[in-house]
């Protein structure tokens, strides 16, 4: 029973600190560039951003984690004079969405990142400035460095990478997905191939794909979100029997941590 209460005083603490719990639900199916997703509901991924360039092109994903702050994936390769944020988009060809455009002061990617095999394939982008919270706009939550989620466990992708149908979705898309262990991803990669900054999920129908890279992978406990991988690398042809590979958060967290406290 004490744990009980404990976990549930976690829930209402991370809620409060206002990260993680979207102000309109989520609605994923088989949970109670996404390759056989489905449209996400408007809005109900609220700290999904679009990177795109000058032209309005997207080429990546991201996750908002404060007022000033988004995490991507270090191949993605942001220029903080080429690209910039888009906050609060659902349906690309709408005009009529409460977009926020913001441009980036500073992107930092890990000391570590290595081009070769991916690995701590991350990078912060701080915003010109702050991201205003709204319905639509809000942060994820990080996993912490101690988080162990059990490997089954059922995670949400989402993004606008491309689908078994088209190069680039009009909608958000999501799917879920069952994580893998480190045992059973480095049994279809290779041993040498996944680090401890990588975390397997898929390999059961869906993938993510092309345009996601830097989006998020998310799960859920108690209702609160936390951003638990960042799309990173896969089959080239996205393969849905092959699992995806995201960079780990909570491997990386304490670097995450250390950056956005000294900038």
């Amino acid at each position: 029973m004490a744990m009980f209460l404990l976990i549930s005083c976690f829930a209402l603490v991370v809620s409060a600190l206002g990260c993680g719990v979207p102000s309109i639900r989520p609605q994923v199916s088989g949970y109670s560039k996404i390759v056989n997703g489905q449209n996400a509901v408007s809005g109900s991924w609220p700290w999904q951003v679009s990177l795109q360039d000058s032209r309005g092109f997207h080429f990546c994903g991201g996750s908002l984690i404060n007022q000033y702050w988004v995490v991507t994936a270090a191949h993605c390769r942001v220029s903080s004079r080429n690209h910039r944020v888009i906050l609060g988009e659902h349906d690309r060809q709408s005009n009529s969405e409460q977009l926020q455009v913001k441009s980036i002061s500073k992107a930092i990617t890990h000391p570590y990142y290595n081009a070769q095999n991916f690995n701590n394939d991350v990078t912060l982008l701080k915003l010109s400035s702050p991201a205003q919270m709204t319905s639509r706009v809000s942060p994820v939550c990080l996993a912490t460095s101690s988080t162990n989620i059990p490997s089954g466990n059922t995670c949400v992708t989402t993004g606008w990478g491309k689908t078994g149908q088209t190069s680039s979705p009009r909608y958000l898309q999501q799917t879920a997905l069952p994580l893998l262990s480190p045992a059973q991803c480095k049994q279809y990669w290779g041993y040498n191939r996944i680090t401890d900054a990588m975390i397997c999920g898929g390999a059961s129908g869906v993938s993510s794909c092309q345009g996601d890279s830097g989006g998020p992978l998310v799960c859920e406990n108690s209702g609160v979100w936390s951003l638990v991988g960042i799309v990173s690398w896969g089959t080239s042809n996205c393969n849905v029997r092959t699992p995806a590979v995201y960079a780990r958060v909570s491997y990386l967290r304490s670097w995450i941590d250390q950056i956005v406290a000294s900038n």
